[in-house]
């Protein structure tokens, strides 16, 4: 991670922190992601995950965010 991506993830919130670790471990094994399943694996509603999502989708880390779907809830693609 760079300084700058070290410099940013402080700035997270525990929240943001626990699905940018998850999205980190996970997204090397897949690439697109359901607001509720990731809900579900870190006990947080969809609209957590969304709302918290935006942080990490603006940030400069290492893993790469983007709004991909809307049908049947919010899918993220994410490139590690």
């Amino acid at each position: 991670m760079s300084a700058t991506a070290a410099a940013q993830a402080t700035d997270l919130t525990d929240k943001q922190r626990r699905i940018l670790a998850y999205l980190r471990e996970e997204g090397r094994m897949k690439t697109y992601f359901k607001s509720r399943l990731i809900g579900e694996e870190l006990g947080m509603s969809a609209k957590e995950v969304g709302t918290n999502m935006t942080a990490i989708c603006e940030g400069d880390f290492d893993v790469n965010v983007e709004k991909w779907g809307y049908s049947s809830g919010t899918t993220w693609k994410v490139s590690v």
